[in-house]
């Protein structure tokens, strides 16, 4: 998945859990932890691979023996500093990046690159890019248009949920105000 899609998928999850625990879009800092904590895994590893520390560009980061104690310590420290909206929405974008990565190379049949999962256990393939998904009219359907329609729409519900961690939407302080 592309690291802007990433991004779109943690604060779409995130936005789903702030409707279902408190029935409202996110505020900004949670917003915010979510999309950082939903570009962590590519922050970390991309440029591992770009240096030549690691094979491919899903090794350390993008690994559940990394990600699941990533999350839970991002998620304790927030809660120790009396922020735990915080860190739920940093534990939502860290395991959305790895769950997000996960459909593509089922629907494609690429399930051997599902390695990074848990490396270093398992072996991390060169991963593929694109995957071909089928064909509309002629059409070749890939990966990327799904992941396009990914974009616009979790571009839409942050817009129409007033753009919370842009434009100074109501911080969590004031939420609990309210």
């Amino acid at each position: 998945m592309q690291p802007p899609v990433h991004l779109a998928v943690g604060y779409l999850c995130y936005a789903a859990y702030a409707r279902w625990r408190w029935d409202r879009p996110p505020v900004s800092g949670p917003a915010v932890a979510a999309v950082v904590g939903a570009a962590l895994p590519d922050l970390v590893d991309k440029p591992l691979w770009l240096l030549g520390a690691a094979p491919v560009g899903r090794t350390v980061a993008h690994s559940l023996p990394v990600a699941v104690p990533l999350a839970a310590a991002g998620w304790l420290l927030a809660r120790r500093a009396g922020r735990p909206a915080v860190g739920v929405a940093f534990a939502v974008g860290v395991l959305s990046h790895l769950a997000a990565d996960v459909p593509w190379h089922l629907l494609a049949g690429a399930s051997a690159e599902l390695g990074f999962l848990l490396w270093p256990v398992t072996s991390t393939p060169a991963y593929t890019g694109t995957k071909p998904l089928g064909s509309v009219a002629s059409v070749a359907v890939t990966t990327l248009w799904l992941e396009a329609v990914i974009l616009v729409a979790g571009l839409a519900v942050w817009w129409r949920d007033g753009a919370p961690g842009l434009r100074g939407g109501a911080s969590e302080s004031e939420e609990r105000v309210r």
